[in-house]
């Protein structure tokens, strides 16, 4: 846990320093080198990765994580103790949230033909990943006399994958994608609401993972 967290930092870092003509990310990170990608912000592979082997995939458990400052700014703008979110809650929120990311991106990579298993092997890949620095704009409190809340979009999260090497824990690639999550139209956001524009992007992430996999493969070699 503490080494995603730490890869959260580094990625959020990379990807806002990407985002500005005046900074640039790293062309290599982890020994992995940057290359070009139309469907995520970042993304850096082992030259000479092979993944042609790998038919079967260890999934980790899901790592979710809001942005560090998020509860503490939303209880501050909150009109009264009832609407704030406690740690209780927002350790709830979190296991919830990590569950059904995982159930996600298990039935992608179940769906595309990858056999998920528990044990390493040689035709095993272990894939890692996170929905991290999560920031919900308005989300909807079960309160006594609560307001409806409007926000243009549900929120925003950032997207990390780490691929490896069942056996050995060789590191053959990483990507990181951040997004704004929502339709960018201005309603009333509800708990609903939130957790299904949420999970829209979950599942483009999951369903971007897997093809991403197969495209590797069918380029593997990588970089030879």
């Amino acid at each position: 846990m503490k080494r995603i967290l730490a890869i959260a930092v580094v990625s959020l870092a990379i990807v806002s320093a990407g985002m500005t003509e005046a900074a640039k990310p790293p062309a290599t990170w982890d020994g992995l080198v940057q290359v070009a990608s139309k469907k995520l912000d970042l993304v850096y592979l082992q030259p000479g990765a092979d993944f042609r082997g790998y038919t079967k995939v260890i999934l980790d458990p899901t790592q979710v994580a809001f942005e560090k400052s998020w509860q503490r700014d939303y209880n501050r703008s909150s009109s009264g103790a009832s609407s704030r979110i406690s740690d209780k809650e927002m350790e709830k929120i979190i296991s919830e949230g990590a569950a059904a990311a995982t159930e996600i991106f298990t039935d992608a990579w179940s769906k595309s033909g990858y056999q998920v298993v528990q044990e390493p092997g040689p035709d095993v890949i272990r894939v890692t990943t996170g929905i991290l620095n999560i920031s919900v704009n308005a989300p909807d409190r079960q309160t006594a006399g609560r307001t409806r809340t409007y926000s243009a979009e549900a929120g925003y999260a950032t997207f990390f994958v780490e691929v490896r090497d069942s056996t050995t824990g060789a590191l053959l690639g990483r990507a990181v994608d951040q997004r704004t999550i929502g339709d960018n139209l201005m309603y009333w956001r509800t708990r609903g609401s939130n957790r299904s524009d949420f999970r829209v992007e979950v599942q483009r992430w999951a369903n971007l993972s897997v093809k991403g996999m197969n495209e590797l493969k069918a380029l593997s070699p990588v970089n030879r």
